[in-house]
């Protein structure tokens, strides 16, 4: 008899259901979420299956790594797609969702998600902190110009930076209002730190690349520099993964929407499924390939026709996409970027 199983995982509990190739429910129950329990659980209930599935979730690459050690036949199911089949049940339980787990299954309807190695995951916690912390930099800079318009003090751009402007208008405008002085030297200390810990982090992150074989190799290409080399590196985590190299821009949400029904047959907008991290990197190349004097590519002067007949905006996505697609394409061949080369 071929048994299928699967995990509606929450924090603290886990519960599993085991069914045959019929459908028929043979085993349910609930126990802690810890491997070896939910191992135990499995070898005394079901004795061996053929596949156990669990939806995406915080825990599923911690829980599939250590259940995939222990020998399970663990398979990790897209949450989308496993939520528009769960959604026809009258009620949401977890066993009811087990069970409606197990059937998807059974049935093979789904789709399994890759988990990615070990460093890319260190990697993309590293790049997310960093992201973090210069959001939290440019946050602070907005609240103190907002903070200081209220009292009629206009930040402005001047030579030397944020800081210099910053130590000029707390030395000088607002030596009067030493209330408010307080508040925008309390703000200006916190983005002190900030941008000392982003330092730290960047000095990571360089050393990263530095060690990536693949990080450097992207990095051949314009506008990539080491953090988006390891974004993208960290995101593919193997060449193999994508049979084709022009999957890579779907993969990233930066391919258009597709619609059809009867007569209606439409293009939208780009899906912006996938890595949202990676996506808004790989954008920035585009904007620096596009807006920078970097020199001559034939990436460039084909993002630049499509400036010139539909907009910056547009181009600067299509020339992200075609990005990923060539930094793909560089790992599967192991070539540096090829400047005359790159629109094929």
């Amino acid at each position: 008899m071929t048994k299928y199983a699967a995990l509606d995982v929450s924090m603290e509990q886990t519960a599993i259901c085991v069914v045959d190739e019929n459908g028929r429910k043979l085993a349910e129950g609930k126990v802690p979420t810890d491997p070896d329990a939910i191992k135990e659980w499995l070898t005394v209930k079901a004795g061996e299956t053929k596949r156990i599935g669990m939806e995406t979730g915080p825990l599923a690459v911690w829980l599939w790594n250590e259940l995939t050690k222990r020998g399970l036949p663990i398979v990790c199911l897209d949450a989308r797609h496993a939520s528009a089949a769960l959604s026809m049940m009258p009620n949401k339980t977890d066993r009811h969702d087990a069970a409606g787990l197990a059937q998807i299954v059974r049935t093979g309807w789904f789709k399994e998600v890759r988990i990615k190695s070990h460093g890319a995951y260190v990697v993309r916690a590293l790049l997310s902190a960093r992201d973090l912390l210069v959001g939290l930099r440019g946050k602070i800079e907005n609240e103190i110009r907002g903070l200081l318009k209220t009292f009629g003090v206009m930040f402005g751009r001047k030579v030397g930076g944020f800081a210099r402007r910053a130590e000029e208008i707390v030395s000088g405008e607002l030596a009067a209002a030493p209330e408010i002085k307080a508040i925008v030297e309390a703000m200006l200390e916190a983005r002190r730190s900030i941008i000392e810990r982003i330092k730290v982090l960047d000095a990571r992150v360089r050393a990263a690349a530095k060690q990536n074989t693949m990080a450097r190799l992207f990095m051949t290409a314009p506008g990539v520099g080491a953090v988006i080399a390891l974004s993208v590196a960290s995101t593919y985590d193997d060449a193999s993964r994508f049979r084709r190299s022009s999957s890579a821009g779907a993969y990233l949400g930066l391919t258009p929407r597709r619609y059809e029904s009867g007569e209606v047959s439409r293009n939208g907008r780009v899906s912006k499924r996938g890595d949202k991290l990676t996506r808004t990197h790989l954008y920035e190349a585009a904007n620096v390939i596009l807006t920078r004097q970097i020199g001559f590519s034939s990436l460039k002067a084909w993002g630049l026709r499509i400036a010139k007949s539909g907009g910056f905006k547009k181009a600067k996505v299509a020339v992200a996409r075609k990005l990923a697609v060539i930094l793909h394409a560089m790992w599967k061949t192991n070539e540096p970027f090829r400047h005359a080369a790159a629109t094929a």
